[in-house]
């Protein structure tokens, strides 16, 4: 009869023993009162050759476990996705307009007084734009966009082949089909590659998306569609405070949207903007916001009452407005811009150092011309294979450093993730550059709440999983 002896001959002669549980549940089938360190234990493993029923089971004394080199396991142990927090400010101001119920916009007696407007003017102020609209996320400010340079059903979108499913998905939402270009190491926009796209289509729009906050030659972007006749938004969801050659980004466009979700530097859980300088668009934007009848005159952001009344009939409404208690805890956060930029740009220097320092990683630069705002660390990973790669997320991930990879099937930034229309989906085999970049490229958050020692702590995860993927067995 089976002995408990025997049994973990029998198991010791199939399987390697790796975790500590493991090792318990044998220690206890043999009886044996070895004990066994929690780092010693980690990558423990026995050395003996497969067994069957008709070999006689090995003595006791043939049982030799050979321990690896203790790996240590630096844990994080706060949430990496945690979020700006709303300002007092913001929460008392919200409360109070809860309390009255004058939650929509037009609820205000006028402009002065209503938040929605005053948040409006400061952002325009903010990033030096004359006019904006607050509206219920930046999908529908894209969106908006697009309907208000004159996008029709049918019509092409150039837009980056590497950036968020909600840029894409606005494009179709227009009813338009999205153009997707390449995007290089520094995961920007290739402006030549733009130009090829843009010859070979004849698309008259592209939507610019400064993915991650990172910023693609504009100038070269600028010209090749200067001479070509193609219209400019820019997607600045993830630029607020970025600048181009000191300019607030947004300028080279028609139109410019951002963004309020919960981890862009404004927090309002959702929401978004769209700003312009542009008379004509700015009335087409707050008409499709939702300005019915003589509404309009309750923005301060506005053109002359002309530019409504000639428009207004044949203008739909989109009914995308931003109620009043998200404004409100937008507001302050406004005027803190700049100071929670400095924190999170001293802080990623110290990040991208570390992150550095430690083998097949590297993050790249941004252009010379960029004023950046680092709320994140993207890096690209070199030289291990796809399984290193598997072993590398999932180490990060066991020591509470969820890394994102961009490429990975189920990111929702991966273009074979678009199945949005049939003639989008054609053109997946031909972005080879943006494919291959993608699936090497990493991604981490760095919340503006942790403390110093906390992002020690994440580049040190990151560097024991990275050598534990690639250790050689």
């Amino acid at each position: 009869p089976a002995t408990p002896l025997t049994q973990a001959r029998t198991m010791l002669g199939y399987v390697s023993v790796r975790t500590l549980a493991g090792l318990a549940v044998l220690a206890s089938m043999t009886g044996s009162a070895s004990c066994f360190s929690t780092s010693a234990a980690i990558g423990v493993r026995p050395t003996l050759r497969s067994s069957s029923s008709s070999q006689r089971a090995p003595a006791l004394s043939s049982l030799r476990m050979v321990a690896a080199e203790p790996r240590v396991m630096t844990k994080l142990n706060k949430n990496i996705k945690t979020p700006d927090p709303i300002p007092e400010e913001g929460i008392e101001l919200a409360t109070e307009l809860m309390r009255s119920g004058k939650l929509y916009r037009y609820s205000a007696e006028d402009a002065t007084s209503c938040m929605v407007s005053q948040c409006e003017a400061a952002l325009a102020n903010y990033m030096d734009l004359q006019y904006c609209v607050a509206l219920n996320s930046c999908g529908s400010a894209i969106f908006m966009a697009l309907k208000c340079v004159g996008a029709q059903h049918g019509d092409l979108v150039l837009s980056n082949a590497f950036t968020f499913t909600a840029v894409p998905s606005a494009i179709v939402h227009a009813g338009c089909e999205p153009v997707y270009v390449e995007c290089n190491d520094q995961y920007l926009m290739d402006p030549e590659h733009l130009a090829e796209m843009a010859d070979k289509t004849g698309a008259k729009y592209v939507v610019v998306s400064h993915m991650r906050g990172k910023v693609a030659d504009m100038d070269a972007i600028e010209e090749v569609c200067q001479t070509r006749g193609i219209t400019i938004v820019e997607d600045c969801a993830h630029s607020l405070g970025v600048r181009w050659n000191g300019v607030h980004t947004g300028h080279k466009g028609v139109m410019s949207c951002v963004s309020s979700q919960s981890y862009k530097m404004l927090n309002s859980g959702e929401g978004g903007f769209l700003l312009t300088n542009d008379e004509e668009l700015a009335a087409k934007m707050i008409l499709y916001a939702g300005a019915y009848e003589k509404l309009y005159q309750k923005h301060s952001t506005r053109p002359a009452d002309e530019y409504f009344e000639r428009l207004k009939l044949e203008t739909p409404n989109y009914s995308m407005r931003m109620d009043a208690a998200r404004a409100a805890m937008i507001l302050p956060q406004i005027y803190t811009l700049d100071e929670r930029i400095a924190v999170y740009n001293r802080r990623y220097e110290v990040v991208k150092a570390d992150m550095n320092k430690i083998p097949h990683l590297t993050v790249p630069d941004q252009l010379d011309q960029v004023s950046p705002v680092y709320d994140s660390v993207q890096f690209n990973i070199r030289g291990i294979s796809e399984q290193q790669l598997d072993a590398f997320v999932a180490g990060c991930a066991a020591r509470g450093v969820p890394v994102e990879v961009f490429g990975a099937k189920t990111n929702a930034r991966y273009f074979r993730n678009w199945k949005y229309t049939e003639k989008s989906q054609q053109q997946f085999d031909s972005l080879p550059k943006t494919e291959h970049i993608i699936q090497w490229a990493g991604d981490l958050r760095l919340p503006l709440m942790f403390e110093e020692e906390d992002f020690k702590t994440m580049t040190t995860a990151v560097a024991e999983a990275m050598a534990d993927a690639t250790r050689e067995e």
